[in-house]
């Protein structure tokens, strides 16, 4: 079940027991809108604008996002491999490509699958 809290805009997807206590509950403060499972509704990310967008630069989206949930600095994942800042800003801009090499040491320190980070 899809969520929607008009104002403020936010969306949730719920599962699992006691959905109908918690919709009830989050209804008392705001005027939501429920949207059941329907397939009308799916939509695969690969075929939004968004979806295709961020494929543009897929490895340098993944590194730059891995390394924001990490709380790391482009400085600080520069040090951590060795190399200066300015490469990481490359990668991230899709500026410069990734090496077999340099894709495995992204995979080590943030823990990116390898075969997500090459699959350019």
């Amino acid at each position: 079940m899809l969520a929607v809290v008009k104002k403020p805009h936010i969306e949730l997807s719920i599962n699992g027991d006691n959905i109908k206590e918690l919709v009830k509950y989050i209804s008392k403060k705001y005027d939501i809108e429920i949207l059941d499972n329907n397939e009308d509704y799916l939509v695969d990310i690969e075929e939004t604008d968004f979806g295709k967008k961020m494929n543009i630069n897929r490895a340098g989206n993944l590194i730059a996002g891995n390394r924001h949930k990490l709380n790391l600095t482009q400085k600080q994942l520069a040090g951590k491999m060795d190399i200066s800042q300015n490469m990481i800003s490359d990668y991230e801009k899709g500026k410069r490509h990734l090496t077999p090499t340099m894709a495995e040491k992204f995979e080590k320190i943030l823990n990116i699958p390898i075969s997500l980070i090459l699959n350019d």
